[in-house]
């Protein structure tokens, strides 16, 4: 019974949240139901014998929870907030891609923006490489990942994985382990992506190159612009743990080389460019401390603003870049 306690207690706990989250719209109801369930699964507990008719009793209780919190079903038909407003779609013909609702907004503060999305295409064979923008805004075990492809002729492609919220709502970290918001691929200019991060919201940002070889970088671009369109056909719940901004990109990569096993590093993903160092996937010509402080971008960000140079700028002195003096 010792052993049995604490998944019996994290069962019910996690029942009634779902039940008082994502139950019913009226809070005096889902806080009833989140009530009733917890009354009968101690009724079960507490009086049904013998124990193992309990267990079995509590069993089908938890498991009709379970089954009702799968039904759920997400929507791409709701009352948007306009950075999330239109979902972008990729078109492939040979080398060439084409997508829609490319974001490159103008902002002039973090909620106050003029709204530009464009139709942009890119040259596959002209892609070089995969960089990892990691963005802090309280916990340094806490990072937003942003991987952005880099492309011969200047160009940057950056995609962000977030949670598609609607006007009235604002995200949270507890929120998010539920089904509460919809998976986004944000697919934007640097400028956009990462100036907002940078500029206006006042985030620690920091940009890596990765050591990711042209032919990986690209399966792994495609492979995150197929589901772009299958979301588009076929929305997906975002989850905290599952379905984030690290372990979306682990995916990713799985699915197109299968190779580094999981690491704690990936869920508690502020340590995911210690991680980087560690397998070798990042530069590490330099200490790993020195490597992070010239890999600090939100300054340059700040001097430069947001202007055609910023891409540009941002990349200056970067180990690992060329010209850096560090790594090709």
């Amino acid at each position: 019974m010792a052993l049995l306690a604490p998944l019996l207690l994290g069962a019910t706990l996690w029942a009634c949240a779902a039940l008082f989250i994502d139950g019913p719209a009226s809070r005096p109801v889902a806080a009833g139901l989140a009530a009733a369930f917890v009354a009968a699964a101690v009724a079960l507990l507490s009086r049904v014998r013998p124990f193992r008719l309990a267990l079995a009793s509590f069993g089908v209780l938890f498991l009709a929870v379970v089954a009702w919190w799968l039904s759920l079903t997400p929507s791409n038909d709701r009352d948007w907030e306009p950075s999330v407003a239109r979902l972008p779609t990729a078109t492939f013909d040979g080398d060439l891609v084409t997508i829609e609702n490319v974001r490159d907004f103008e902002y002039r503060s973090e909620n106050d923006y003029t709204q530009r999305w464009e139709t942009r295409t890119y040259d596959l064979s002209k892609l070089n490489g995969v960089d990892m923008f990691l963005s802090y805004w309280g916990s340094p075990w806490i990072a937003h990942t942003i991987a952005s492809w880099r492309f011969d002729d200047g160009q940057h492609l950056a995609i962000s994985i977030e949670t598609r919220k609607e006007r009235h709502e604002s995200y949270s970290a507890l929120l998010g382990f539920f089904r509460q918001f919809e998976l986004y691929y944000v697919v934007a200019d640097e400028r956009d992506l990462i100036g907002l991060r940078t500029n206006y919201r006042g985030e620690d940002v920091y940009l890596y190159r990765l050591k990711t070889p042209r032919h990986l970088a690209r399966a792994v671009l495609v492979d995150y612009l197929k589901e772009l369109n299958a979301l588009a056909e076929k929305p997906k719940w975002y989850n905290a743990a599952t379905h984030n901004c690290t372990t979306t990109i682990r995916h990713h990569a799985q699915n197109v080389a299968p190779a580094n096993p999981f690491d704690w590093r990936i869920l508690v993903n502020g340590r995911i460019d210690e991680l980087g160092y560690s397998r070798g996937t990042i530069d590490t010509s330099l200490p790993f401390p020195e490597l992070r402080r010239r890999s600090s971008i939100s300054a340059k960000a700040q001097s430069v603003g947001i202007t055609p140079a910023f891409s540009r700028v941002i990349r200056l002195g970067l180990p690992g870049q060329p010209g850096s003096g560090t790594g090709r």
